[in-house]
């Protein structure tokens, strides 16, 4: 990355210096929700919309042991799977003693929505999915990737809105962050080739790198005020009382972003923090609540040992043991294939690694005790809301 000059640090610098009073002008993200409840919630059901974050279970079938999408299944969650994994929407939920199963649960051509009691299955959330586009990631090798506009119409379908006793949570934009990280990454490399080959000048280069990055960031806007628009528009206009929403972290903390060369990884993070600059000024003055995962998955990056990790950096699941389970299908080392039973044939940590005090199942998502530690995060945020 010496060719082009990084824009991002001057950018957010900027908005800083605005947002602690350098200006007149209004700031984007300064004005904070307001109106949402204050009094304690008489929960009986979780409905969660999101992606693969807050995914129970969506693509279960496709890690079936018999391998034809019937149970038991090894994997089934960006996790690491087991009899008793669980992620963070269910951790929550099951603390509050309110049951919750995915809304739909399939894979390729085939899915079925609401496979159990239809007053249970209010897990939206699948791997893939996007804020507004159905093309996520993994759409092409069979995910379903509904989004999450599309997700809250399913429920509205069902239900035809929402009640009092719901207790809704939105956590999304990290794969529209990956999608746009991709994009602006292969646009690098393509100007940085053109300038080593002399077909355009230093100057050149700075200037389409620049154009490049100001994309990818405007496409992060656009997706944190559709999110935004959809609370607005889908959820509260329909009912939803008690609506917490969940900022992204900062992706560049993950072990994909620590991968990367570090003249690019501050574009990755500045995605994450554009979305939710954009996210909250979208539900400025809106009655809804904003959980702060980007704080949170930082203090836990910062000071692993404080909340028991000994590894944060790593992933837990070893590619080479997943591809081995599946047969060579799956070779990326995804943790909806990784499962955590000791001795179990299908196990697909690699050695030395532990769901209990490593951070990280796969290059992204959590291990079960990332999710225990952001449910137990979520339920203070609740708490301190006057929600429980």
């Amino acid at each position: 990355m010496k060719t082009i000059r990084s824009w991002s640090a001057a950018l957010v610098a900027a908005l800083v210096l605005a947002a602690c009073g350098g200006g007149d002008v209004d700031v984007p993200g300064s004005v904070p929700p307001s109106g949402a409840p204050t009094a304690r919630g008489n929960f009986t059901t979780v409905v969660s919309f999101g992606d693969s974050l807050s995914d129970v279970g969506t693509y279960a079938p496709a890690t079936s042991l018999a391998g034809n999408g019937t149970a038991p299944f090894f994997g089934g969650k960006f996790t690491t799977n087991s009899d008793t994994a669980t992620v963070w929407v269910q951790n929550v939920a099951a603390t509050l003693g309110v049951p919750l199963a995915p809304a739909e649960v399939g894979f390729g051509a085939s899915s079925v929505r609401c496979p159990v009691l239809p007053a249970n299955c209010t897990a939206y959330g699948q791997g893939g999915a996007r804020v507004t586009d159905p093309n996520g990631i993994g759409r092409s090798a069979g995910a379903l990737t509904v989004p999450v506009s599309t997700q809250i119409d399913n429920h509205l379908a069902r239900f035809g809105g929402f009640r009092a006793s719901d207790l809704i949570f939105v956590f999304a934009g990290s794969n529209d962050a990956l999608i746009q990280f991709s994009a602006f990454a292969a646009a690098v490399q393509q100007i940085q080739g053109q300038a080593a080959a002399g077909q355009i000048s230093t100057d050149q280069a700075n200037a389409l790198g620049f154009e490049a990055r100001t994309r990818a960031q405007g496409a992060m806007k656009q997706a944190a005020l559709e999110l935004a628009g959809s609370v607005r528009s889908r959820i509260l206009s329909n009912g939803g009382q008690y609506v917490a929403v969940l900022t992204l972290p900062d992706i560049g903390d993950t072990p994909f972003g620590l991968s990367l060369p570090a003249g690019i990884r501050p574009d990755l993070t500045d995605l994450s923090r554009i979305f939710n600059l954009w996210l909250r000024e979208g539900l400025a003055g809106a009655p809804v609540q904003i959980v702060d995962t980007f704080a949170l998955f930082k203090d836990v990056f910062q000071n692993p040992q404080r909340f028991g990790i000994a590894n944060n950096t790593t992933p837990a699941c070893a590619a080479d043991r997943i591809s081995a389970v599946t047969g060579g299908r799956v070779t990326d080392g995804s943790s909806l294939f990784c499962n955590s039973t000791p001795g179990a044939p299908f196990n697909g940590l690699a050695t030395g690694a532990s769901a209990a005090t490593w951070f990280f199942a796969d290059t992204v998502h959590p291990t079960t005790t990332g999710h225990r530690l952001l449910g137990e995060a979520v339920l203070a945020q609740l708490s301190a809301f006057g929600w429980i």
